[in-house]
Parts: C-alpha cells; sequence; structure tokens
C-alpha cells in the first residue's frame, strides 16, 4: 500500500472515530491531525475543504462499507430475516468487540448534529438511509416481494435499527440489537402492507 493512501486513510480513520466519539462540532481539524499523526499539509491536500468535505468522505466510506455487509450478508442466506438477523448479530458483536466505541462511524449522531447546519452534510446522511433501506428492499423484490411492502420493510429495518443501535451504544449493552433481532422476521415475513 503507497504512504498516501496510508496518509489518507489514517485521516480519515481518526475523523471517523472522533466524530463518533467527539461529535463533529466537538473535533477540530488540529485533534485530527495530532491523532493521526500525519502532516497539516496531507490533510489539506485530501480534504482541500476542511472538515465538511472530510466529514462528507467519512459518511460515504461508512455507507459503502455497510452496503457490502448487507450485500454480502444477502448472498449467504437465502432466506432474507436469516440474512438481516446475522447481520444484526454482527453488529451486535462488533459493538461488544469495540467495546461501544467508534466501530460504526456513521449513525443517528451525524445525522442529528449534522443535519440543520449544512445542507450537504443533511444529503449525504439522507443517502446513507436510503442508500441502506434501498439494498435491503431491492433484495426482498428480488425475491418476490411486492415492491411497496419490500420499501416499507426496508425502511422500517433501518429504523428499528438504528434505535436498537442508540439503545445499545447508550446503555453499552448488545441486548437491544439482539432483541431486535428476534423481531425482524416477524417484519419481513408477516407484517402487512400499510
Amino acid at each position: 500500500m503507497s504512504e498516501k493512501h496510508n496518509t489518507r486513510h489514517a485521516i480519515l480513520d481518526t475523523a471517523a472515530r472522533l466524530f463518533f466519539t467527539q461529535g463533529y462540532h466537538a473535533t477540530g481539524l488540529s485533534r485530527i491531525i495530532k491523532e493521526s499523526d500525519c502532516p497539516k499539509g496531507s490533510l489539506y491536500y485530501y480534504f482541500p475543504n476542511g472538515k465538511e468535505e472530510l466529514a462528507l468522505e467519512c459518511i460515504n466510506c461508512t455507507k459503502e462499507l455497510v452496503i457490502e455487509k448487507w450485500r454480502k450478508k444477502f448472498a449467504d442466506y437465502e432466506d432474507p430475516a436469516e440474512a438481516v438477523q446475522a447481520f444484526v448479530f454482527d453488529m451486535a458483536d462488533d459493538a461488544e468487540k469495540f467495546d461501544y466505541k467508534g466501530y460504526m462511524p456513521f449513525s443517528f449522531w451525524m445525522a442529528v448534529e449534522t443535519s440543520s447546519i449544512s445542507e450537504k452534510l443533511r444529503a449525504a446522511g439522507q443517502g446513507v438511509f436510503a442508500a441502506w433501506q434501498n439494498v435491503i428492499s431491492e433484495r426482498l423484490v428480488q425475491l418476490g416481494m411486492e415492491e411497496t411492502r419490500a420499501v416499507e420493510v426496508g425502511v422500517v429495518t433501518v429504523s428499528l435499527l438504528e434505535g436498537a443501535l442508540i439503545l445499545t451504544l447508550t446503555n453499552r449493552d448488545k441486548q437491544p440489537l439482539l432483541s431486535a433481532a428476534k423481531c425482524l422476521p416477524y417484519i419481513i415475513n408477516k407484517c402487512p402492507s400499510l
């Protein structure tokens, strides 16, 4: 791996961790530079528009990472309910593994904190949630679910997971995610269309 790629990656990893643990507003570029152990010029070389651009890149990286995880689970499991449960079980294990700190750099925190201060960040957050909902609903449609119902299931699934994630992080306990995983088969298989 090239040194340039390593420097950019170090900046992104550090920024994502700090945004997650401290929040967007409380995270200054000087702290990102210090903790990434990268020269100040590197940050501005890779992210010439500063913190907002860096946050947008963190959001996009996380979106793609999570989409890939969703696709892998759907490829590994024929039953979509089992795939979604496996995804949630992995989230719960990751939360515990990382001591409920910094393992998911985009979630509720970024959406709430930034949606009122930056239209670009609000749109990026909206895009993350929409992309995650779409990957779920597209798989359900592929398996024969009616499109309107599949879209509803995607929205409810992401909403349930975000709520469970907030409780998991707040309580420092993976049980809310495990409880959500138990309910997901009902939502996917039995919940009527609205």
